[in-house]
């Protein structure tokens, strides 16, 4: 008799159609059929269109934009449950609401810890996701989370560049730790931009902590949403004699009025992934997939390997 956990399916919701198709395709195997019916008012109602159960059942959906993508990632789970799946895997390649991972300030709601409990309550066996905003968010679950690292999408690519004189930047000293890594892989330095914002989206002073003169510069963040932060970083940087300056960033948020700083930029390219679909073209952005790395994972999971080994 076949074991359970020996059955498994993939399904994607309205927020990565695309990306669920190419993980199907590296995994091998095509997603299952799933319906959304949206009533007139904004309800959603998910209903699989095919057996799952005792299933392992792996829901792919980033949650962007957060709210109907969030809740619709909920109902899949809540109705995997119901239809007696095995597990649910909540396979979120992008993680909303991860930049409100503490109490900066007084009043303030702590959405990420909220949102792990939602999916939590929902329903859901195991989280799979990549590049949390804060690796600590991980502590917010009591169920199993597969981190995955954009590195292992972006550091190959760099290499490709054969870029002499290679300077790594983090934008922010929040994102130290990850820039160091890269700067690592590379046996190069670092550099931090320490900024001062007065409000969310707006930076109000920008200075470099190092050298950048006669250096090839990568800036590296988790997400870009406005761009704002970047382009002026990137601006800084040209501005104390760099060669050049490109950025890595694995979230491609890109809100507001994003592509037109972004295309307005001294940036050479921003790299991205496609954790999150593009809503234009730019000559400037370059999109690398994340599919591979997530289908190595759940075969990993469904395999009982080994998660470190994907990482670089």
């Amino acid at each position: 008799m076949k074991n359970k956990a020996q059955i498994n399916k993939l399904f994607a919701g309205n927020g990565s159609p695309e990306l669920g198709k190419r993980i199907g395709e590296f995994f091998g195997q095509g997603l299952g059929a799933i319906e959304l019916q949206k009533f007139s008012d904004g309800e959603m109602a998910p209903y699989f269109n095919e057996s799952i159960r005792g299933a392992n059942v792996f829901l792919i959906q980033s949650t962007m934009a957060p709210s109907d993508n969030l809740l619709e990632l909920c109902l899949m789970i809540d109705a995997a449950k119901r239809a007696s799946a095995y597990k649910a895997i909540a396979v979120i390649p992008y993680f909303g609401y991860a930049r409100q991972d503490r109490k900066d300030k007084p009043r303030i709601a702590i959405g990420a810890k909220m949102v792990a409990n939602i999916l939590t309550a929902a329903g859901a066996d195991r989280i799979m996701t990549c590049d949390l905003h804060a690796g600590q968010i991980q502590g917010f679950f009591d169920i199993p989370v597969d981190h995955l690292n954009g590195s292992a999408i972006f550091v190959p690519y760099l290499r490709s560049l054969n870029l002499e004189d290679l300077l790594f930047a983090s934008p922010d000293v929040g994102g130290v730790k990850r820039t160091r890594s890269f700067a690592q892989h590379f046996s190069s330095e670092m550099v931090v931009i320490d900024k001062q914002r007065k409000k969310a989206n707006e930076i109000a002073e920008m200075t470099i902590i190092g050298n950048v003169e006669g250096r090839n510069v990568v800036l590296v963040d988790d997400l870009v949403d406005t761009g704002g932060t970047l382009c002026k970083a990137a601006k800084i940087i040209m501005e104390n004699g760099a060669k050049s300056v490109r950025a890595v960033c694995t979230h491609p948020v890109l809100s507001g009025n994003a592509y037109d700083n972004i295309n307005n930029s001294v940036l050479e390219e921003l790299v991205v992934t496609d954790t999150i679909p593009l809503t234009q073209e730019s000559s400037k952005i370059r999109v690398l997939t994340v599919a591979e790395l997530f289908a190595k994972a759940i075969n990993n999971v469904t395999t009982d390997g080994s998660i470190s080994q994907l990482f670089i």
